[in-house]
């Protein structure tokens, strides 16, 4: 019971970061920008080619998470700003568009074969009937303390509360003195350097390669609904449920079911069963599970 929960947090964790980057964002230009999924990739792949260049982990990953937010600011300067005043669907495909610029980019600087981080092999620790890698509660810790001191950042700081006054009402936020042209683009560098963080930390337990990002977007995006879009807190608490359903149904054994050999899903199905429970969650609370955050400040 204990590995299960255990396997539930570290799924958490992947998903966290990425999540919260893309419900912030979405909180202050109210359109769901895609491409922070691929910063995650960026952050990967960042963090490998900086450890192949001798620095150590800490100062790879930290400057990794840099290039992330700075790409994140230039982009919203130099393409989203101006999309998003078409209206919000648009904005939206050229987030897609700039994903898929992004992905091909790095397909042709990096090619299609993973990078493993230079790092020494992890070692698998037991503690009773849980068996985790060293490499994984380094990354679990580290995204937790991140989604801790966002929160603190987020309830209790200035900052955080011209962010929750902009994502309230941003017409009053700026009668009330709020520089929304300062926030915002912070903002943004604070989301691309949190996306490159997840992105890093989840390649530490894998690889860094060109489909990460692809295959983070249906979960993220769901995590995000499920939270109430615009609400950072709450898309933690969306990964939190995507990571214990797709944990629960990939480790049920349906074969008693049905008196036979033992029965799994298959983990290409994995997406599915998210989007099922994001479709039946919706159906209750069409504006997401925790949506009454987007309107607290």
């Amino acid at each position: 019971m204990m590995q299960f929960f255990t396997d539930v947090l570290i799924r958490t964790a992947d998903l966290a970061l990425i999540a919260l980057s893309v419900s912030l964002v979405y909180g202050l230009v109210k359109f769901p920008n895609i491409a922070f999924v691929q910063y995650a990739m960026v952050g990967a792949y960042g963090t490998a080619l900086l450890l192949q260049l001798g620095l150590p982990f800490p100062l790879a990953l930290m400057m990794a998470c840099i290039l992330c937010g700075l790409i994140a600011l230039i982009l919203h300067r130099a393409v989203f700003t101006t999309l998003a005043k078409s209206g919000s669907a648009n904005a939206m495909i050229g987030s897609l568009a700039v994903s898929m610029v992004i992905t091909a980019i790095m397909l042709g600087v990096m090619g299609s074969s993973p990078i493993l981080y230079n790092l020494p092999i992890s070692k698998i620790i037991v503690l009773g009937d849980v068996r985790i890698s060293s490499y994984q509660i380094v990354s679990t810790t580290i995204s937790l303390l991140s989604v801790v001191l966002f929160s603190a950042l987020l309830f209790r700081s200035k900052l955080g509360l011209s962010i929750r006054v902009l994502a309230s009402n941003q017409a009053l936020a700026q009668g009330s003195g709020v520089n929304a042209q300062t926030i915002i683009p912070l903002v943004n560098f604070i989301a691309g350097a949190l996306a490159g963080l997840g992105g890093a930390l989840l390649a530490l337990n894998s690889s860094a390669y060109i489909n990460q990002g692809n295959d983070l977007l249906l979960p993220v995006l769901a995590a995000a609904i499920l939270g109430g879009l615009g609400n950072p807190v709450g898309a933690v608490a969306g990964a939190a449920l995507i990571g214990l359903t797709e944990t629960l149904a990939t480790t049920i054994d349906f074969g008693a079911l049905f008196g036979g050999d033992p029965l799994y899903i298959p983990l290409m199905y994995v997406n599915a069963i998210s989007f099922t429970v994001l479709i039946v969650a919706l159906l209750v609370r069409p504006h997401g599970l925790f949506s009454k955050e987007l309107h607290r400040v």
